[in-house]
């Protein structure tokens, strides 16, 4: 009897592929660019027809049976390994690997991973990127004023209340062709990619950029590219380069309280990036709006200019609080109606219960003035702690929102040093696409409520020189530890 689990059984690393493995390979194959033949690859393994530990036939060999070229095949197995669905070994070859991403190769992993091996000790955490809940507005008034609400008469209500969805639309600066309300700003771009971005894609984003925001697009299977910043966001002249040299099918970004460096952009920076873009169809703008309230500079939106191809992500966490997991997302019907269709597949919609408690807070004149009073409390913390820093001749960026960006000599000296004096912060490698100029650490300053001399001092000593023996984080190695 034919047995399929026979021919496509894990290989020693002296065995030649089974010939059923090229052959399945020729037969998913429908469209021979790189991008379709890694895709196909992709579907094989995913479904589990290709298994881990197969090992896959040579370039050449592929390349012969498409009718393709080697470098078109060579290509395709790089976006492959890039996401981990294959790996190489030298001249054993190249073989599929397990099917999920060990979690320590993620970047957000390693934004906590030393921190939990230097806990012991530390009383200052600033490495965690979350707003101080002393600044949160109090839900107990939202929770009384809503009472036993009864919300829900169908499941297929739709996904936004009604009342909730004009207040939002109200504030949106642009106007949305459709509007819902999912779990989360990282709720919102994970759905967002699936409707936009598929294995082999190229994608633009800012680099540095948020970890969990690049991990999410590795994991589907995306080739990142790193767009450099400067003090309004993504640089014109590196945009309009990126896009010639990769017709990337989307560019993901924050408008406003860049996470980690602060940088926010203006409408006219916003406007001359739209006119970028708009030269390149098929391009698709993704905002993550993530400080909403907080952030000092206004809302901004290169949807003003490209309304039918940016979807703005706007959250609510670091406003009005982490536990209400909610963000809205607002743009072209084609994507927004994919992720609420998909949805109803899944959570179906978020709690009504606690989009009624957003709508009392958004339209609450006591809750808007506590975000005022917030917004200007994290502004004052930025300005004593920069102002301190660069009186100590440290270079450190936080325009807006809650964290600073901080150049050190030496990223794992400098988290060392800060452990030593109980303090923790964030590393800057994950959030680095290509490595940059320095080494970095990220700190949370919202959390910083005062001793901005003393903590200056501290951060001062940990930005400096590198320990004897021991240089900058290398270049090949951008994403973890010496």
């Amino acid at each position: 009897m034919f047995r399929r689990c026979n021919l496509l059984a894990p290989s020693s690393a002296s065995d030649r592929p089974a010939p059923a493995v090229l052959d399945l390979i020729a037969g998913a194959v429908e469209d021979r660019s790189a991008r379709g033949v890694a895709a196909a690859v992709s579907r094989l393994v995913t479904a589990g027809t290709l298994p881990a530990g197969v090992r896959l036939p040579t370039v050449r060999d592929v390349a012969r049976e498409l009718g393709i070229s080697p470098t078109t095949v060579s290509e395709a197995w790089r976006s492959l390994a890039r996401a981990g669905a294959i790996q190489t070994r030298g001249r054993s070859g190249t073989f599929v690997a397990a099917p999920s991403l060990p979690r320590q190769r993620l970047r957000y992993a390693q934004l906590g991973g030393r921190v939990s091996e230097l806990r012991a000790g530390l009383t200052r955490d600033y490495s965690t990127g979350v707003p101080d809940y002393d600044l949160l507005p109090s839900l107990t008034d939202a929770l009384k004023r809503i009472g036993d609400a009864r919300l829900t008469t169908s499941y297929l209500d739709g996904a936004v209340l009604p009342r909730l969805e004009t207040v939002l639309r109200e504030r949106w600066p642009f106007p949305p062709e459709r509007l819902t309300v999912v779990d989360g700003a990282l709720d919102a771009l994970d759905r967002i990619t699936g409707v936009v971005v598929r294995f082999g894609d190229h994608v633009l984003v800012e680099d540095p950029a948020f970890p969990p925001m690049l991990d999410l697009l590795e994991t589907v299977g995306a080739t990142l590219v790193g767009v450099p910043i400067d003090e309004h966001g993504m640089r014109p002249e590196a945009l309009a380069a990126a896009l010639r040299a990769y017709e990337p099918v989307a560019v993901y970004l924050q408008p406003r309280a860049h996470n980690p460096t602060g940088a926010s952009m203006t409408q006219a920076r916003a406007d001359k990036l739209a006119r970028v873009i708009a030269k390149h169809s098929g391009v698709t703008v993704v905002e993550d709006d993530h400080a909403g309230g907080i952030a000092t500079a206004p809302p901004v939106s290169l949807g003003r200019r490209l309304p039918d191809r940016t979807l703005h992500v706007v959250s609510f966490s670091k406003s009005h609080g982490p536990d209400l997991r909610l963000a809205a997302i607002g743009g072209p019907a084609s994507v927004v109606t994919a992720v609420t269709d998909r949805r109803l597949l899944g959570p179906g919609w978020s709690s009504r219960l606690l989009q009624a408690v957003l709508v009392d807070l958004l339209t609450d004149r006591s809750t808007a003035d506590q975000i005022a009073r917030a917004r200007d409390e994290y502004a004052r913390r930025r300005t004593a702690l920069l102002d301190a820093l660069d009186a100590r001749g440290v270079t450190a960026t936080a325009a807006d929102g809650i964290n600073l960006w901080m150049a050190v000599a030496n990223q794992q000296v400098a988290m060392l040093t800060l452990a030593a004096h109980g303090i923790a912060v964030a590393p800057g490698a994950p959030f680095e696409v290509s490595h940059l100029d320095s080494d970095h650490v990220r700190i949370t300053v919202g959390l910083v409520r005062d001793g901005f001399e003393e903590l200056a001092d501290v951060l001062a000593e940990a930005a400096g020189a590198p320990l004897r023996g021991s240089g900058p984080r290398t270049a090949n190695h951008p994403h973890g530890w010496r």
